[in-house]
């Protein structure tokens, strides 16, 4: 089976996907991603709870995460408008880091995995942005979609 751009049509231009003909089916996806933190950084903010001048870091930034799966298809162009059943964040400690997952779950057309990579950079882009003035050589790393489901074909890395 030949594998082609889904959202480049036939004379190059770029198209939303037509899932008018796809069956609802239940889908959901996970993806992940790490801030990495030089140490003193880490262990600053580790002794503090995550608790910073503007609020809990990782609350915050689970916040925002939520907030962007909702608004995925408004900031990447030709994703589709679909109904959310589940959204879930989680950011934990580990090493110097604060790992990020975010699983997305709907009964749709569609898949969720834009929503829960959208998800991920945006959590990671909020702890960022509350923990730059210590530092700015904080990294977002390995933001990658870990796991999809429904749909024709199910992912795993």
């Amino acid at each position: 089976m030949e594998k082609k751009l889904s959202h480049i049509d036939a004379s190059g231009n770029a198209a939303m996907v037509d899932v008018s003909d796809k069956k609802v089916t239940a889908r959901t996806a996970r993806a992940f991603g790490r801030v990495e933190f030089p140490k003193d950084v880490f262990e600053t903010l580790a002794g503090q709870d995550f608790l910073g001048k503007k609020g809990s870091i990782i609350q915050t930034a689970v916040i925002a995460g939520i907030q962007a799966v909702k608004k995925t298809s408004e900031l990447i162009p030709l994703c589709h408008q679909i109904n959310l059943s589940k959204v879930h964040v989680n950011i934990e400690p580990k090493g110097q880091a604060l790992e990020i997952s975010c699983t997305v779950k709907c009964t749709e057309k569609t898949g969720v995995e834009m929503e829960a990579l959208t998800g991920v950079s945006v959590s990671a882009l909020t702890i960022y942005d509350m923990c730059k003035a210590l530092s700015h050589d904080i990294k977002i790393t390995n933001i990658q979609l870990k796991e999809k489901t429904g749909g024709k074909n199910d992912y795993r890395s």
